[in-house]
């Protein structure tokens, strides 16, 4: 088998006109803005009795949290902006910042979704404590045969 390279033909003036401007086609596919899309580093830890999910969202009040639990999926998701204008007599700045993620998740079935969920957020990280259900292990191991 041989390896040919492949040379793209040259299309004329109009077709490439925004890959030009832009320096890229793949800007103008979704996947530019899904690669570029921030998703904060998480951790989760087990023990015998809880769930410790801790998030790393750095630049976030406690209001900008919307956190939610739903037919067993975990949602969790912050939005911020901020924007700054200064006028001096020669010129105007005017600075914008905005910052959003979202984020979801399947929670175990050993999760208590009735009881209070424990929700904190210091220095930029958001934790959540989640309590697992507590199953009476007295009852006896139940043997099915297959006939």
């Amino acid at each position: 088998m041989t390896l040919v390279k492949f040379k793209k033909p040259r299309l004329p003036w109009y077709d490439t006109m925004f890959t030009d401007l832009l320096g890229s086609d793949r800007m103008l596919t979704d996947d530019f803005f899904l690669e570029n899309r921030w998703v904060p580093a998480m951790n989760v830890k087990e023990t015998d009795d809880l769930f410790e999910i801790e998030i790393a969202a750095p630049g976030f009040n406690k209001k900008d949290f919307e956190i939610s639990i739903e037919n067993g999926l975990l949602k969790i998701s912050a939005e911020n902006s901020e924007e700054t204008k200064k006028e001096e007599e020669n010129f105007t700045r005017r600075e914008f910042n905005y910052n959003s993620f979202f984020r979801s998740f399947t929670l175990p079935e050993n999760v208590n979704e009735e009881e209070m969920i424990d929700a904190t957020y210091k220095r930029g990280i958001l934790k959540l404590v989640l309590n697992k259900l507590h199953v009476d292990e007295t009852t006896p191991k139940r043997v099915i045969e297959v006939h």
